[in-house]
């Protein structure tokens, strides 16, 4: 053993001169030097297309059928970045993770409506196996890679193979859904219930904003700022498809209500939100004279969806 390692040291020495090493090395730093910004460019992608997957009607529910379209996209075309290692470029672009974390958690939050309310005939039924297993994979924390020494020793299920497993049962439940074969409760209660839960989980984002601008003032050089902003973002971007789905689901109940309008209005400030993208995110003071308080902004935005949605349950209570 030791005298082959000897007769490769004297190859190299022989073999291979100073120069050439030198360029090797020099060689090395380049690629590495652009590895990590072409990398980042070419994965980079926060996609908030307002009309992503609703342009065509499901035979089951077309608010399952959007969660399904959502994760696919983030999970198997874009990619997903939020579990990427330091060797890799994705590591580093905290926007694009927080805004995939955002839209996860959200569709998270709708599969917990699905599995109490949505997808049972009334509150003593069974609940559905598929909705309660997609319900707990979602939970899962998105970063999670398949190897994480400070945890376990042996690989682990990772975050993207957690949420392809939860895709794969709600497409599962929507096919059973449009054979007649699962639940889609279309009542009025449910519609309530489902949008006082997302209500809640808005408000609980805009305390977050509330409680990051007053403690965590450090204006342009605020480097959390843009991780809050863009997971809030994405959130109110999955809300918003989802929301756009339900009021197809829920299309008769809807109209004999006359809450149209109001609809209208609150995907009007939903769409406010997802359209906000600042090239810097600030968090200055919220009376600044040179810069603006993206934060702030946007939770305005938030809140403002928020109480159009208390205005359509306070009908919906009528």
């Amino acid at each position: 053993m030791w005298e082959t390692i000897k007769d490769i040291g004297y190859w190299l020495r022989e073999n291979v001169s100073w120069k050439m090493l030198r360029r090797g090395i020099y060689v090395l730093i380049l690629i590495m030097l652009l590895y990590y910004p072409v990398g980042m460019l070419l994965i980079h992608k926060v996609d908030a297309d307002p009309d992503f997957g609703l342009q065509n009607s499901s035979r089951g529910s077309n608010a399952v059928a959007v969660s399904i379209a959502l994760i696919d996209r983030e999970v198997n075309q874009n990619g997903w970045v939020s579990n990427d290692p330091v060797f890799k470029p994705g590591a580093f672009l905290d926007n694009m993770a927080n805004f995939q974390t955002g839209v996860i958690s959200a569709i998270a939050r709708f599969s917990y409506e699905l599995v109490d309310q949505l997808g049972r005939t009334r509150g003593s039924s069974a609940v559905d196996p598929d909705l309660q297993e997609v319900s707990g994979l979602l939970q899962y924390a998105g970063d999670i890679w398949w190897w994480n020494p400070s945890t376990s020793l042996m690989p682990v299920a990772t975050s993207e193979q957690q949420y392809i497993k939860a895709m794969e049962q709600m497409i599962v439940y929507n096919e059973r859904l449009a054979r007649g074969a699962a639940v889609f409760e279309k009542r009025s209660d449910n519609l309530l219930a489902t949008l006082d839960r997302i209500s809640l989980d808005l408000g609980a984002s805009s305390a977050s904003i509330d409680t990051y601008v007053t403690d965590g003032f450090g204006c342009v050089l605020d480097f959390g700022a843009d991780d809050l902003f863009f997971n809030v973002k994405g959130q109110a971007y999955a809300y918003r498809l989802i929301l756009k789905a339900l009021r197809k689901d829920f299309a008769a109940i809807i109209a004999s209500r006359d809450i149209a309008n109001s609809w209208d209005e609150m995907e009007t400030s939903f769409d406010s939100i997802i359209s906000m993208d600042p090239l810097v995110i600030s968090n200055c003071a919220v009376d600044g004279f040179l810069f603006q308080n993206h934060l702030a902004a946007e939770g305005f935005y938030l809140l403002r969806a928020r109480t159009q949605l208390k205005e359509i349950t306070n009908i919906l209570l009528k």
